[in-house]
């Protein structure tokens, strides 16, 4: 949630910041409104006053052994004015409630500008896509092949896009999730954590996933206020909800596995044959709370440590920055990993770490007490995926497969899977 006070005090600049998402803010309808729930806040504490006053007026006149019939029907009157007011004022503020939770984060200064993918910036690559003396397969025929991709019976279990994996496949996706787990715990100060797989709608407002948008993604419980974890960012983040933490306790890094749940209703073409867009995924979640003045250095850190990952599997990546038409809805700036896939001929998204700056905070009151023992502020959130499992298990079937079909396990997962090759 944006600043009301920002809104208030510099809207032109808010209204250029969101225009260069491609978002046409209504500050002006929030402005009027905002006026007058002001003067409407200032009308009702002046007829609670006068009720107050008419209340002594009439005990004193009691006391007095005087008739208070008049003024009785005139505080009558007066509280009846209050509370047509008072209607008047929760319509309006429920107005203001439903443009602010629709309105996105601002992107930063260095955040490119752009409409959509397409402007997005390369930053660095690590890595070269490998040259086969072969004609490379993808991954949904390589595991068809090997028998650890099942795509056929995991739809009979539910429906298109769930998959079973078998065997060999199953131990890859295990060994995937406790090697991102061992390294970001082991090597870069991350508390794992194993949170609530459902989760209540609060909680997902608060991080941003209920937006008009991204609302239609999710997968709602029929009977209960429930939700199926769309990513591990949300329980994570929702942890502090309504928190005041020590700035002592300030980086707070933590991670943790959990199946996600997308209806990606937009996805087609390529993407929807395979493990790339699932409808059920796993996904390794990187989470961080600091202060506002560490922030931006510690979405570099976060960037690394995912980069990480990917650097110890030996798969080719290249790190980039979103423009301001691909950002996410809560985010204020982003970078996206993306792994080389040799099925596309092209780089695929694997990871995104963003800086939330403070607006997911402010829908969930997160702050800190500074060690200075000045007042509250609002924390500052990231968080990244460090990595998704599936397109992880994906990219290395494409990347080390051989000649025959078998798949060479790269160095870093043998010691999980007890073998150097499958097939």
């Amino acid at each position: 949630m944006l600043d009301i006070r920002r809104l208030r005090s510099e809207p032109e600049s808010v209204r250029k910041a969101l225009a260069r998402r491609g978002v046409e803010a209504p500050l002006d309808a929030f402005a009027e409104l905002d006026k007058k729930r002001r003067e409407l806040l200032v009308e009702v504490e002046e007829k609670k006053a006068l009720r107050n006053k008419a209340s002594d007026d009439i005990a004193a006149a009691r006391k007095a052994g005087e008739d208070a019939g008049g003024r009785i029907a005139a505080m009558k009157k007066v509280g009846e004015e209050i509370k047509a007011l008072e209607a008047v004022l929760d319509d309006i503020e429920a107005e203001l409630g439903e443009i602010l939770a629709e309105l996105p984060n601002t992107p930063q200064d260095d955040v490119p500008d752009g409409a959509d993918e397409t402007a997005n910036v390369t930053l660095r690559r690590h890595g070269t896509p490998p040259s086969f003396d072969f004609e490379p397969r993808p991954h949904w025929e390589l595991g068809e092949e090997l028998g650890i991709i099942d795509q056929e019976r995991g739809t009979k279990v539910a429906e298109s896009r769930f998959t079973l994996l078998r065997g060999a496949g199953a131990r890859l996706e295990r060994s995937l999730i406790n090697f991102f787990l061992n390294l970001h715990t082991g090597e870069h100060g991350y508390t794992e954590l194993f949170p609530p797989i459902l989760i209540n709608t609060e909680s997902m407002q608060g991080t941003g996933q209920l937006s008009k948008f991204a609302a239609q993604e999710m997968y709602k419980l029929r009977d209960d206020d429930l939700y199926l974890n769309p990513t591990a960012e949300v329980p994570v983040t929702n942890l502090y909800r309504g928190e005041i933490l020590d700035e002592g306790e300030l980086p707070l890094n933590v991670t943790a596995y959990l199946p996600s749940f997308r209806r990606e209703a937009g996805a087609a073409g390529r993407d929807t044959r395979g493990l790339i867009r699932q409808h059920q995924f796993n996904k390794v979640e990187l989470v961080k709370f600091v202060t506002p003045e560490a922030s931006a250095e510690e979405l570099e850190r976060l960037t690394l440590h995912a980069e990480e990952a990917l650097k110890r599997l030996e798969l080719p990546f290249r790190t980039v920055a979103l423009c301001t038409g691909d950002l996410g809805f809560a985010s204020s700036k982003t970078y996206d990993l993306e792994v080389w896939l040799p099925s596309y001929d092209d780089y695929k998204e694997i990871s995104s770490c963003s800086n939330f700056l403070d607006f997911q905070a402010r829908r969930l009151n997160i702050r800190y007490r500074p060690a200075d023992g000045g007042k509250p502020r609002f924390v500052h959130t990231l968080n990244g995926s460090g990595l998704a499992v599936g397109r992880t298990f994906a990219a290395i079937l494409e990347n080390y497969q051989n000649a025959d079909g078998s798949i060479t396990v790269p160095e870093a997962l043998r010691h999980y899977m007890g073998v150097d090759r499958i097939g």
